[in-house]
């Protein structure tokens, strides 16, 4: 998902998908999966797509998003105000979530920042639970895992959940891949039970294999940023009663 600096790859990416939209007459640049059918669309932005048009989103079919608040323990989304509070306005069940960056501070420290700035929750069936971005180190390529151990890596999303459990009341939703899951935590089957899974898998007709210990996904993410819809393109696993009463948390 979003980092503070929309690495080049991603921009090559959107430019290539912007020379195709124009040569075909500027129609949608991502289909929707046929496994979609039923499940409630939704996106997920970041200080990148700044002021967003929530009623046109809605009107082009969001039925949720996810809004960026937090990176590391001192980055701050600058448009989260417009940007979480507007899609509620415009009837968007919505959610924070935080990009995690654990070689810069501990996971207790991060939640707290995150929970501190946007990351709350409240059980009335408009506000998701709190989300957790991890996934490879968009600024050191040599440092994929943030020069954790797999042992460290999940002792660190561990303090993160916790921390924000404490402060919200709920365990954070995990967005992931499945190749990082496996790699950077060794396949650690340890939150499956009580954590949501937001997996990433693009270019593809269904969510694929999911990272250990998973036998579902809550949310996927199958494009991220040449759909419809601002940002990066979302399904929930599920129906809007069954989306308004995972917000609710029963």
């Amino acid at each position: 998902m979003a980092r503070d600096h929309t690495p080049f790859r991603h921009r090559s990416r959107l430019i290539a998908a912007l020379a195709a939209a124009l040569a075909l007459g500027a129609t949608a640049l991502v289909e929707t999966p046929a496994t979609a059918a039923g499940k409630p669309r939704g996106h997920d932005v970041s200080s990148h797509q700044k002021n967003v048009d929530w009623q046109s989103a809605r009107t082009k079919g969001a039925r949720f998003v996810y809004v960026k608040a937090t990176e590391s323990h001192t980055y701050r989304n600058p448009y989260f105000g417009q940007q979480y509070d507007g899609s509620r306005d415009a009837g968007l069940i919505r959610g924070a979530y935080h990009f995690a960056l654990p070689d810069k501070s501990s996971g207790r420290a991060q939640a707290r920042h995150f929970v501190g700035n946007g990351g709350g929750w409240s059980a009335d069936g408009r506000t998701l639970p709190p989300a957790l971005d991890i996934e490879y180190n968009p600024y050191d390529k040599k440092r994929k895992c943030y020069g954790l151990s797999q042992k460290r890596m999940t002792k660190w999303i561990r303090s993160f959940s916790n921390e924000v459990r404490r402060l919200t009341g709920r365990h954070p939703v995990i967005y992931t891949t499945t190749h990082w899951w496996n790699t950077c935590t060794g396949g650690s089957r340890a939150f499956a039970a009580d954590h949501a899974l937001w997996v990433a898998r693009y270019d593809s007709a269904s969510a694929g294999t999911l990272p250990s210990g998973w036998g579902a996904w809550t949310f996927w993410q199958y494009d991220n940023g040449s759909g419809s819809l601002p940002g990066d393109q979302n399904l929930f696993n599920g129906s809007m009663k069954q989306l308004r009463k995972f917000a609710r948390g029963s």
